[in-house]
């Protein structure tokens, strides 16, 4: 009779364990659903936000970049952020063609005519030769065009004297802070006479700017010397001519001759005169000091615009081009050191950012 009690009340104990363990599994299950579900939620909630944003729309956009360089690349990266922003997303409702020209104007323009011919949503030219194409290429199109890095879209006939657009095309300028950076070089340098500058002949930009600090620099003193180039491997004779006849150097934000920096600093440094740049990234690789642009928001403002034409909120051919706000300091020490160039305490705790290292990428 006890081992028959017994044996009962060992039966009951396993069917509570059978139970708890029932009721323990079936709670994690529901747990594990309830996540499910939350996560399904979620995922649909950011969906539908995007799809409010953008009505639902999938859209195509043709990147043409003239050469690969630091300040393009960070135009691109932020042109794609701007867009973000405004919820046009790529790999949810943004599919991204992109191509480099390599500083090629022919290359520039065979990428425009095969984006024209896959039907994109839109051509972002970054850089004034590739806007340019873009522009060309689409000027029987209903294909509007947004363009980032054109130092003078005026000269380049994307712009009227205005700021209002020739065509279905518009965007930002990288426009150079010429008095600025004249301003900067003569503090650094105040018993320099001669400022060199190379320059590619084809490109508009640049032509333009020449002429511009030619027009400034003797207000601070100094006379301009220029040369002028046609493709990137003309970069070494100049930079080492010019070098043995000038105090220093100055960049413009010209697409070739940034695309062989580094040949152009090996001969300034052998001549033991600085580099200036035009902007951050050719400070971080070795320029001396810039009053620079900050390329990444230049990209971001083109993006804010871009998704505007996108999303039918204006039409490009009714939105003046656009210019990013004041420039800033930025200062390489080590490349200041290189050249045997001292910088002012003065003038190092105004720098916007300073870099004690030379980075090439």
């Amino acid at each position: 009779m006890k081992k028959k009690v017994v044996a009962m009340m060992m039966a009951a104990v396993m069917a509570c364990s059978l139970m708890a363990c029932g009721s323990t599994n079936d709670a994690a299950d529901t747990t594990a659903n309830e996540t499910e579900e939350t996560d399904a939620t979620e995922e649909a909630e950011a969906t539908d936000a995007t799809d409010a944003a953008t009505d639902g729309k999938q859209y195509t956009i043709g990147i043409s970049q003239f050469a690969e360089h630091g300040s393009l690349d960070n135009c691109r990266e932020g042109f794609l952020q701007g867009l973000a922003d405004a919820g046009i997303v790529e790999g949810e409702n943004l599919t991204v063609i992109y191509d480099n020209a390599q500083a090629d104007t022919g290359t520039a323009s065979t990428i425009a005519e095969n984006y024209v011919s896959q039907g994109v949503d839109m051509i972002c030219g970054i850089a004034t030769p590739s806007a340019m194409a873009a522009y060309n290429s689409c000027m029987n199109t209903d294909i509007p065009v947004i363009y980032t890095a054109v130092s003078d879209p005026v000269e380049a006939g994307l712009a009227n004297e205005d700021g209002t657009p020739v065509g279905n095309i518009t965007g930002t300028s990288d426009a150079l802070a010429i008095n600025a950076q004249l301003e900067m070089i003569r503090e650094m340098l105040p018993d320099a006479k001669t400022i060199g500058i190379i320059y590619t002949t084809s490109e508009t930009n640049s032509v333009s700017t020449i002429a511009s600090y030619k027009e400034a620099a003797p207000d601070y003193g100094f006379e301009i010397v220029e040369s002028g180039i046609n493709v990137v491997a003309d970069v070494e004779m100049a930079a080492k001519d010019l070098a043995g006849k000038v105090d220093c150097i100055t960049n413009l934000t010209d697409n070739t001759v940034v695309s062989a920096l580094q040949t152009e600093l090996a001969a300034a440094k052998d001549a033991g005169i600085p580099v200036f740049g035009s902007e951050v990234e050719q400070v971080k690789a070795g320029c001396v000091a810039s009053m620079g642009l900050e390329y990444v928001e230049l990209g971001k403002q083109t993006g804010a615009m871009a998704a505007k034409v996108l999303k039918g909120e204006a039409k490009a051919s009714e939105m003046n081009f656009e210019v990013i706000s004041e420039p800033s300091l930025y200062i390489n020490t080590k490349a200041a050191a290189d050249v045997n160039l001292t910088i002012s305490d003065d003038m190092a705790g105004r720098a916007y950012q300073t870099f004690d290292e030379i980075t090439v990428e």
